[in-house]
């Protein structure tokens, strides 16, 4: 070992048999290297149901790996940082080469980057061919606009790998679908769902998850209901189900909310996607097969494919083309704590407390629950973007940061000036009430905006209006909302006020 050409670093994000760090590999001449460093789970204070996806997903990978005959160095339990790690690997035993795919997070890239060039090591980061769209097409896609818009990236993408494509024409016409999609359950509610594809632990996974409630006691969440895919092969099994089961109603209730409802007609791909164990070619194959075959809706398929294809693709895009100071960004000058029950869920609003509970409990919430629910509260609350970037990063499986950070401070927190969204996300609980359950249970009411029985949202966005009226008052998507702001006299705009300033500092039943 002291002798080797490639030292393979393969990071907790890039759990992938067919990434390009495995071109050439020869076991005579190459060696594997993975770490568990501390700080991964520490510089922000992660879930711990997130650090046991990944530290499981790790170890079934370096078995992989073992199975298929590779000699791989795992350093488990490190203190430090994968940096640090690192250096001290390449002080010890200096390989010729270090070889990794593109990380998921430019943090992790600089350290790296800094700790092979402190040991004089070369260190080659080849393309991540997990993506569908490079770093270099995507620049090439943005280079001269003056507007970024997914819809156009989007629409190139279909063209470009003939998705859901007849000839040179979108399927069925049309590009999207979203007047037949996102409706809401009705009163009814939800009906039957599929039950979750979830994975009792093996006797990997229990050991990873008697370490982390171990060492990261102090950590939010909840270990006890843990099932997440840990493996390519169950990553594989939730992929069937999901077309098998949910897909076909996935277009119609995709931003529906349901009290006590966490998974609902969701795909739960995510993780598995995000750490590489499915590839998004054929996820989005699995998808177009299912709509030819007649086994679900085109609606319902385009739906799905757009996020995989067009939003996924996209948010990556815009990460390594802004980073590192897109993380700063704060064009609305939000300046608020992040409240502490975002911490424990232990507020009254009851969207607000479903969501956050079932957070803490799974790691877990669909994207309206994040865009709609704790995202919307935080932008009107005026939560400073790091710390809503931070719980976000910290509290979901699925966070990686190329893909958290773009739709957290860019599509929920409109901290980038608009672009990733062509308007702030802002909203009453009128928009709650019409997708979900919730408000049936809540004592607020998201009709008034003043008075101890307003619902926070509806004080909140009137607020939030009238503190952002100069900004958004010619905003062409905007300026009605302005204008109606606007109307306010000055008794009602002292109240809404008043209201939002007893909310914010949780005084819930002052009007």
């Amino acid at each position: 070992m002291n002798d080797v050409r490639h030292l393979v670093v393969v990071l907790g994000d890039q759990l992938d048999l067919d990434s390009a760090v495995w071109d050439g590999f020869d076991p005579a001449q190459d060696a594997v290297w993975m770490c568990e460093a501390r700080e991964e789970a520490t510089h922000v204070p992660s879930s711990l149901q997130r650090i046991a996806v990944f530290l499981s997903g790790m170890r079934h990978f370096a078995q992989a790996l073992r199975e298929r005959g590779l000699s791989v160095e795992y350093l488990a339990r490190h203190e430090g940082s994968l940096a640090q790690a690192l250096g001290a690997r390449l002080r010890a035993r200096a390989p010729r080469a270090v070889r990794i795919s593109e990380p998921g997070e430019w943090r992790v890239l600089d350290g790296l980057q800094a700790a092979a060039s402190d040991a004089g090591v070369a260190l080659e980061v080849l393309e991540d061919r997990h993506f569908l769209c490079s770093r270099d097409e995507f620049g090439a896609h943005v280079k001269g606009r003056k507007a970024w818009r997914m819809e156009y990236f989007y629409r190139e993408m279909r063209r470009r790998h003939g998705v859901l494509m007849e000839g040179a024409q979108p399927a069925g016409g049309q590009w999207n679908y979203d007047a037949e999609n996102r409706q809401g359950f009705g009163p009814q509610g939800p009906g039957f769902v599929p039950p979750p594809t979830r994975f009792t632990p093996d006797a990997i996974t229990e050991e990873v998850l008697r370490e982390v409630r171990e060492r990261f006691a102090g950590h939010p969440g909840e270990l006890a209901e843990f099932g997440w895919p840990v493996q390519r092969s169950q990553a594989l099994q939730v992929l069937r189900e999901f077309i098998d089961e949910r897909l076909p109603h996935f277009g119609r209730w995709q931003d529906a909310l349901w009290e006590g409802q966490p998974w609902l007609y969701h795909s739960h791909l995510s993780v598995a996607l995000n750490l590489k164990w499915l590839h998004p070619r054929e996820v989005i194959a699995a998808a177009e097969e299912a709509w030819r075959q007649g086994r679900a809706p085109l609606a319902a398929a385009e739906g799905f494919i757009r996020q995989i294809l067009g939003w996924r693709e996209y948010v990556r895009g815009v990460y390594w083309q802004r980073m590192p100071g897109y993380a700063a960004l704060n064009a609305l000058d939000a300046r608020e704590d992040l409240p502490a029950w975002y911490w424990t869920g232990d507020v009254p609003m009851a969207c607000l407390r479903d969501a956050i509970g079932q957070t803490l409990r799974l790691g877990y919430a669909h994207h309206i629950q994040r865009l709609m629910v704790t995202g919307l509260y935080a932008l009107l609350h005026g939560v400073q973007p790091r710390q809503v970037h931070a719980w976000y990063l910290s509290v979901y499986v699925d966070a990686v940061e190329w893909v958290e950070l773009p739709n957290t401070l860019g599509m929920s927190q409109y901290a980038d000036d608009g672009l990733m969204a062509s308007k702030p996300y802002a909203a009453t609980g009128k928009y709650i009430e019409r997708m979900s359950d919730h408000c049936r249970g809540c004592r607020f009411d998201p009709a008034l905006r003043t008075g101890p029985k307003a619902c926070p949202y509806t004080t909140l966005y009137w607020d939030f209006l009238l503190r952002h009226a100069e900004r958004f008052a010619g905003h062409p998507r905007m300026a009605l909302q302005i204008r109606n702001a606007d109307r306010l006299d000055r008794n009602e705009r002292a109240a809404v006020v008043r209201r939002a300033g007893a909310v914010r500092q949780g005084r819930w039943d002052e009007g």
